[in-house]
């Protein structure tokens, strides 16, 4: 393929990065450019590059050797594999600049002039002395009742409104992440999400529907999820928290504090505030304070068919749908006399118009509500599951402990940041080259 001296930068996010060898090193996910005083052309310093781990880094444009269709390629394998930081000074194409609110000052094109525009892109050159520059922007007027107007490429000189102070004035668009966070798991917009200034976070988080941004923030650490709820609307705020699980809910409303849990528990839908304070009645580091209250429950007189019906629901985890509770009446948590539960390989194995009652383990131990962390983790241990029923002296099933559950209180409080992890699998044909930071030129 020709490598290219001249690209729109919203057509490398995604693409692939090579290193030398041909092999995959990560995708674009980010351009990192420098915006001085007055019309000079701001110069770009290098790519956010997400890792097949996940780790988005920082490799400076002198380590690229060639801009391709499809694919950026590296001239060494020597980059620093420090989790990418924005430095000051320092503007993200996609996370920042893109939905600014422009206007243009062009003689060619004065049917736009005092006209609210939206940078739709940036155009990318390399000049004479290597170095790559912003040479041209593409605008576009605000779309009216969901009809795309036509985009003008207009000189950067001609376009007035993208400063650093201008891009931190709030109600700045977000169409464009929006666009790129579509169809990507959660922990990945998580993730997107924790790198962007805290202004263009806010404004994302304020963009999201409830139940995206409910998925989105159970894969945030508690401390960060605590403080985008603390900037919601509380009626907002207390709808985001019935989209989430009840035992993420009970985690998150523990970091607020008594009074703000009180206040938005009160602002719930009763049925899914219940649930939420039977879990903040116990201890987080025992079973009750680990489990869900929404495991799949079923009464014995449920067939092996309508079982597996139950476990097919996308919504579940594949912890949970490895295991369905038999009880008494009522099936909801807490529930009638727990009978036993059936494994989903036994449900794989047997007739669909078998009864669940028939196929049950009885004889499977259950958690107590106050089983310690400890007690937990010998206990999956020792029966090789990764989902667990906790039961109380009367023999109520009140919910399930999930080996992902388990793992959160297990690891380092801040195991979803920590960016000092050794080399991880996937990145052994990198080194981590001594880099005053993670952000700048490498």
């Amino acid at each position: 393929m020709v490598a290219v001296n001249r690209v729109y930068a919203a057509r490398l996010a995604g693409l692939l990065v090579l290193g030398p060898d041909g092999e995959s090193v990560g995708r674009v996910r980010d351009v990192v450019i420098s915006i001085g005083i007055g019309r000079q052309q701001p110069r770009v310093l290098g790519l956010v590059v997400e890792l097949l781990t996940r780790r988005r880094i920082f490799v400076g444009l002198l380590r690229v050797t060639a801009i391709e269709p499809n694919a950026v390629t590296l001239n060494t394998a020597n980059v620093s594999l420090r989790r990418f930081a924005q430095r000051p000074g320092e503007v993200l194409v996609f996370g920042q600049v893109l939905d600014t609110r422009v206007r243009v000052q062009d003689p060619e094109l004065e049917e736009l002039a005092g006209v609210d525009l939206v940078v739709v892109d940036l155009a990318i050159e390399q000049i004479r002395t290597r170095d790559w520059v912003v040479t041209r922007v593409a605008v576009r007027s605000h779309r009216r009742l969901g009809r795309r107007t036509s985009v003008h490429i207009v000189d950067w000189q001609n376009v007035t409104g993208l400063t650093q102070s201008a891009m931190s004035l709030p109600g700045q668009g977000v169409a464009y992440l929006l666009a790129q966070f579509a169809g990507q798991r959660p922990i990945v917009v998580a993730d997107a999400i924790r790198d962007l200034p805290a202004k263009r976070r806010y404004e994302v988080v304020n963009a999201l529907d409830d139940e995206r941004l409910a998925d989105i923030l159970q894969e945030l650490p508690e401390s960060e999820q605590a403080d985008l709820m603390e900037r919601l609307e509380p009626e907002r705020a207390a709808d985001v928290l019935e989209a989430m699980d009840p035992d993420d809910a009970a985690d998150l409303l523990g970091e607020l504090g008594a009074s703000a849990a009180e206040a938005l528990l009160a602002r719930m839908d009763p049925e899914d505030s219940e649930s939420v304070r039977r879990l903040l009645q116990h201890s987080p580091d025992t079973a009750g304070g680990l489990m869900t209250s929404e495991p799949v429950v079923l009464g014995p007189g449920t067939t092996v068919a309508e079982a597996l019906a139950r476990v097919r629901d996308p919504e579940l985890t594949p912890a949970l749908s490895s295991l369905v509770f038999v009880v008494r009446p009522p099936t909801s948590t807490p529930t009638g006399r727990y009978l036993g539960c059936v494994h989903l390989q036994r449900l794989l194995r047997e007739p669909p118009a078998a009864l669940v009652s028939g196929i049950m383990d009885s004889d499977l131990p259950s958690l107590d509500p106050e089983t310690t962390l400890a007690a937990v983790t010998r206990y999956f241990a020792a029966y090789n599951l990764v989902c667990g029923p906790v039961v109380d002296d009367e023999k109520h099933l009140l919910g399930a402990v999930t080996v992902d559950d388990l793992l959160d209180h297990l690891l380092p409080h801040d195991w979803r940041v920590r960016s000092d992890d050794p080399e991880l699998p996937g990145e052994d044909e990198l080194t981590d080259a001594a880099a005053p930071s993670a952000g700048g030129p490498s």
